[in-house]
């Protein structure tokens, strides 16, 4: 049987897109509904050419449903994927809330699609956006000559923050250019046009921020590898869609550029974009819209033995979100993963 589908957080800006992502995959499905918060509650919102009424999240919204696609603050989370779960549904959540429990899958489907064999809460976490792209364009170097260490800088566009950023960026934008003042900053810690920030302001251990921490411990896991030393420097910048990311790697076997580019073609969820001296280099703007995660620059480290660069860019909505969950939820259908009901 066809499995029912219900999108929490559906008319934010990755609930959207999970509608698009949804639609353009034409994910198999007998039923579908839409739930977001009081004031979402109400709207009409449409699928594949027919009109929904968004549904208030509550407990009992959930009867019937298989699979959830969850994109809502940690809190929310933490209160309703166990709701959702005891109903019965396996629940896809795009929070931080569940990416480190150790009965939660972390996955991105290119990589460790295997671990959603075993759900034991019900949950599967999507990872963080600038994780995922990462680790996408990882997989296929670890398994060619496994890699020792990883020093990764993201130049992370304003979507990140949400519909709230990239509104914010486009205002700033707008008043820049009519010669106008800066509104106040509400979505991002300061002002974002013309500038690049630290991608939060709140340091943990080390001197290092929660986002930088989540690329660490969120490689671990996904690639399940512990020893995998990973250094990360992130940033916000002011670009709309399209996270962007400087990658060194330091691999224990030797690698060429050849071989890694070779390597890359293959993988599933890679296009390989890589002929400087063309202009055929990854950029923002040409990921934007697009599922896969796109590498180039690829050019080796002459400071030190088997170091390679890499540049990955990639659609933080899409693959960094809405894109990751769906293709969770197809591998759960087709690999009838789903719980017998």
């Amino acid at each position: 049987m066809l499995p029912s589908v219900a999108i929490v957080g559906a008319t934010g800006a990755v609930g959207e897109i999970m509608r698009q992502v949804l639609s353009e995959h034409k994910f198999p499905l007998r039923a579908i509904k839409f739930l977001s918060s009081e004031r979402s509650a109400g709207k009409t919102i449409e699928f594949q050419g027919k009109k929904h009424t968004v549904e208030l999240l509550r407990p009992e919204a959930f009867a019937g449903v298989d699979i959830v696609l969850s994109s809502t603050p940690a809190g929310i989370s933490r209160e309703y994927s166990p709701i959702a779960a005891k109903a019965g549904a396996i629940v896809v959540d795009n929070s931080s809330a569940w990416r480190m429990d150790p009965d939660v899958p972390l996955v991105v489907p290119e990589v460790n699609a295997d671990a959603l064999k075993k759900i034991p809460k019900g949950i599967v976490a999507n990872p963080n956006c600038s994780t995922i792209q990462m680790v996408v364009a990882l997989k296929p170097l670890h398994d060619l000559a496994r890699i020792k260490r990883v020093i990764v800088s993201t130049y992370q566009a304003s979507s990140g923050k949400g519909a709230k950023g990239l509104f914010e960026l486009d205002t700033q934008t707008t008043a820049h250019g009519k010669g106008q003042k800066i509104p106040p900053v509400t979505a991002h810690a300061a002002q974002l046009l013309g500038n690049v920030l630290p991608h939060d302001w709140k340091a943990g251990d080390e001197g290092y921020t929660e986002e930088e921490w989540k690329m660490v411990h969120e490689t671990h896991k996904i690639m399940g590898d512990a020893t995998i030393q990973v250094s990360p420097t992130t940033a916000r910048v002011p670009v709309r869609i399209g996270h962007s990311e400087a990658i060194n790697l330091e691999f224990e076997r030797p690698i060429t550029v050849e071989q890694a580019r070779e390597a890359l073609r293959r993988a599933p969820g890679i296009i390989l974009v890589d002929d400087l001296a063309k202009g055929e280099v990854p950029m923002p703007l040409h990921c934007e819209g697009r599922d896969e995660v796109f590498v180039g620059r690829i050019r080796r480290d002459p400071t030190i033995a088997n170091g390679l660069n890499l540049w990955v860019v990639a659609d933080n909505l899409r693959k960094g979100a809405a894109t990751n969950a769906v293709q969770i939820a197809e591998v759960l259908v087709q690999r009838g993963w789903l719980p017998k009901k």
